[in-house]
């Protein structure tokens, strides 16, 4: 008798990083935009924020990658300015005065850094599977601290952050999981570093609170799936499977313009975040 199903196909992971789960969980209707549509609609004006978080973020990245004996506040300026992304602002003298701001922010953060600890990763790609999962992302700095490793995660925006936020971040703690399985090492504790205030927002996870967020990263996962084959199989139409979340955030979302729900909110200027 013939076995049926002996040499059936492996199941096909779903891919994702911790951003494309949050966009889903964020707004379907936007993770539609983004993932979904090909072509993809036009976004609108690039946003200020993410420039100055962009630059902030490669200037530590280099800074790091400097002789632990050129890690000093005078490598700063120059290294500011080599990746400084210029998009989103208002003119010249805002552009200015964010430029200043983020060179105060990192001359203070690299006040509290020993120029010869080596993180164990920057901007380190982690990455790890589960059965329905292929999960992947960047992580902005790795540390040893004793036995145990830690996500350091930069933050640039005005408003501070709390353990909460740290507490509740689904992708710290993926990257977490993802950083543990790739170093085979314990990684529990994540931290937010907020360079305008100078604070540090941290969470200790078990083992548990981890396999929490993994579940539902996969019943994210699993949402998204149904919402795709929606739409293939014809059983409904894009809008319907892909809903949008109307709100406040949908006056910052790049497709604002396009999008019905969000076309009747609040235009947001691309320099009103900073």
């Amino acid at each position: 008798m013939e076995q049926l199903g002996l040499f059936a196909a492996p199941r096909r992971l779903f891919t994702c990083t911790p951003s494309k789960l949050g966009s889903y969980e964020d707004c379907p209707r936007r993770y539609r935009y983004s993932y979904v549509d090909r072509p993809a609609p036009q976004k609108g004006p690039p946003w200020a924020h993410n420039s100055l978080g962009a630059s902030v973020h490669t200037a530590l990245k280099n800074w790091y990658a400097l002789p632990p004996e050129r890690r000093t506040r005078d490598a700063l300026p120059t290294l500011l300015k080599a990746t400084w992304v210029r998009e989103g602002y208002r003119d010249d003298t805002q552009e200015r005065e964010a430029y200043r701001r983020a060179l105060n922010w990192l001359e203070s953060y690299v006040e509290d850094l020993d120029p010869a600890d080596e993180p164990v990763g920057v901007e380190r790609t982690v990455a790890a599977r589960t059965e329905t999962l292929a999960l992947s992302g960047r992580v902005d700095r790795i540390d040893q601290r004793g036995d145990e490793l830690v996500i350091v995660d930069y933050k640039t925006g005005r408003s501070a952050v709390t353990p909460d936020d740290a507490r509740g971040s689904r992708a710290l703690a993926l990257y977490a999981i993802a950083t543990a399985r790739v170093f085979r090492r314990e990684c529990h504790r994540v931290e937010l570093h907020h360079l305008p205030s100078g604070t540090v927002a941290a969470h200790e996870h078990t083992a548990e609170s981890l396999a929490r967020h993994l579940r539902r990263a996969e019943e994210t996962a699993a949402d998204i799936l149904a919402a795709e084959s929606a739409v293939t199989s014809g059983d409904a139409a894009p809008d319907d499977a892909f809903p949008a979340l109307a709100g406040p955030r949908c006056s910052w979302c790049d497709y604002r313009k396009v999008c019905p729900a969000g076309a009747s909110m609040a235009i947001k200027d691309p320099w009103a975040a900073i």
